[in-house]
């Protein structure tokens, strides 16, 4: 609901009204339960009491959107549904100078004031950092009306807004027989969010991550400056927000480069019963120059020896053979590769596809492969989606932990976390893929470990709320940590993919020598620190009256 202009809030002494939930702890120092026993209270602090009165100075008149201070719940919430920071304010922008006005009014208010700004794009942070306690969240999908332009050409490329969903951009480039390069493989995720911490999916082997493949961006910086920027025009900042975290400036506007698109996908899965042997043929396949287009994996932990849904959707091409194999309770591997291709080039592809199976050594009886469109494919994840939606299971917490581990490691790391710390089962899918460093541009913000090849290893768990079991939050968050505290002791060299730090020693520690590079360049595009607070690395110096 659009509510009165602010003036008219400001002369008729209208108070915000700002909630603030009180957190249960689940255990000592690290873990924030917010399933149950949320608390409410006014808040107290004459500091912030004086910035939401002075925000209203802000005349919505002279803003094409508009802010909400009522009903905004939902901006304190996330996919994660761990956290809940309940703002004083949301923003709903139509237009780039709504946002750049908006963070100028609070920039300009200095260190009296303790509103700080997180841009939310659709909700899919893990640990609150699209949230502002007591502060304003940016709703960037209000700015998805912005129209795309795709440009064809030698170097292909569309416009897009920052709020703008990836799967929107693939059906507006695929009208012209183009599609973005690199994805991630969930595609109702924004622009302005996934560049802001790298875009990562089976094709970041080839093409690298989406941070690699963004041709300008146009960014509000925490100054309330627009600035565009490329790798040759305002390169440092360009650099900065790529991988950023949010912390150098809003990504209003994004370059996507392009491709030429296919039309079918090759869908293909395999199982692996020994680690080395998986990992193996995965290396292979990702130093191929002749490869496929897509390269991902999966652990399979289940002792019972009976499989789950690993093949769902996918016609055996053994149907007997496949559909009684029983994994004896092991730990298997799954391979999953595409190879995506136009129906004139089937038989070449198919060819291709035999050739590169012959190199492989999976289990013979595990071949399973399925032919299905290339958006069919790309929006695989979403089809999931609905359907844990219509069993009440996707609203839960999702207490994610995603890491990179060196090549020289990885065997190491498989015996110790797949073979012990998750030794009876695992509460979501877990992802494991290779990608190559060469594919990465190292002048962004992202840090990975130092190495030619590294993995992506991903769990992504889901808790049960009212569960004090192995499927409730506290067992799988003391089981994240038993994993973390494994990568440490053993000095893996690991980094964490979408990190997750609550002290600025940790995030010191994370970003190792690049750290000052990031303090610098904190101080130059946000020195007050009023972007993304909950990403926790940094926070408001505030002045006290």
């Amino acid at each position: 609901m659009k509510l009165p202009p602010l003036s008219f809030l400001k002369q008729n002494n209208i108070c915000l009204k700002i909630i603030m939930i009180v957190f249960l702890s689940c255990t000592p120092d690290r873990i924030i339960n917010l399933c149950s026993n949320h608390s409410f209270a006014n808040p107290t602090s004459p500091q912030l009491l004086n910035s939401t009165n002075t925000l209203s100075s802000l005349e919505t008149d002279g803003l094409d959107g508009y802010f909400s201070f009522e009903n905004n719940q939902h901006a304190a919430k996330d996919f994660g549904n761990i956290y809940h920071f309940l703002p004083s304010a949301v923003l709903y922008p139509k237009s780039v100078p709504d946002i750049s006005t908006t963070i100028r009014h609070i920039f300009d208010m200095g260190s009296a004031s303790e509103l700080t700004v997180a841009a939310r794009g659709h909700g899919h942070s893990l640990q609150g950092q699209a949230q502002a306690h007591q502060g304003i969240v940016i709703n960037m999908e209000s700015l998805q009306g912005l129209e795309m332009q795709v440009h064809t050409g030698e170097m292909p490329y569309v416009d897009v807004s920052g709020g703008e969903l990836w799967i929107n951009i693939l059906h507006e480039t695929l009208k012209h027989g183009l599609a973005p390069k690199s994805w991630t493989d969930y595609l109702h995720l924004t622009v302005g969010g996934t560049l802001s911490n790298a875009g990562i999916s089976g094709q970041a082997f080839r093409h690298g991550p989406q941070i690699n493949n963004v041709y300008q961006l146009e960014i509000v910086t925490g100054k309330g400056e627009v600035v565009t920027c490329s790798a040759k025009q305002n390169a440092d900042l360009f650099y900065a927000v790529l991988g950023g975290l949010g912390q150098f400036g809003i990504i209003t506007q994004a370059r996507i480069s392009l491709e030429p698109a296919p039309k079918m996908a090759k869908w293909i899965r395999v199982l692996y019963s020994e680690f080395s042997i998986f990992s193996h043929d995965q290396e292979n396949l990702i130093s191929s120059e002749n490869s496929f287009d897509y390269i991902e994996g999966f652990v399979i932990i289940n002792r019972t020896g009976l499989l789950n849904n690993w093949r769902t959707s996918f016609s055996p091409k053994d149907p007997l053979q496949a559909n009684q194999f029983n994994s004896d309770g092991r730990t298997l591997y799954c391979l999953e590769m595409v190879k995506y291709f136009n129906p004139d080039e089937a038989k070449a592809m198919n060819q291709s596809i035999e050739n590169l199976l012959s190199q492989l050594s999976y289990i013979p009886s595990t071949l399973f492969q399925s032919e299905v469109s290339y958006v069919e494919f790309l929006d695989r994840v979403h089809v999931s989606e609905k359907k844990l939606q219509a069993k009440g299971l996707w609203e839960v917490p999702h207490p994610w932990l995603n890491l990179l581990i060196p090549k020289s490691r990885i065997s190491e790391f498989a015996e110790v976390v797949f073979g012990n710390i998750l030794a009876d089962t695992s509460n979501g899918p877990i992802l494991i893929y290779p990608v190559n460093q060469s594919k990465w541009n190292n002048r962004t913000s992202l840090v990975t470990p130092d190495e030619d090849v590294f993995y992506l290893v991903a769990f992504l768990s889901s808790a049960m709320p009212s569960s004090t079991g192995r499927d409730g939050l506290g067992h799988i968050l003391t089981q994240n940590k038993r994993i973390l505290d494994f990568c440490a002791t053993a000095q893996l060299g690991m980094k964490q993919y979408l990190p997750q730090y609550n002290k600025q020693e940790e995030w010191r520690a994370h970003f190792g020598s690049q750290w000052e590079i990031f303090v610098q360049r904190k101080s130059a595009y946000d020195p007050l620190a009023i972007l993304a607070p909950g990403q926790r690395i940094f926070q408001k110096a505030i002045r006290n009256s």
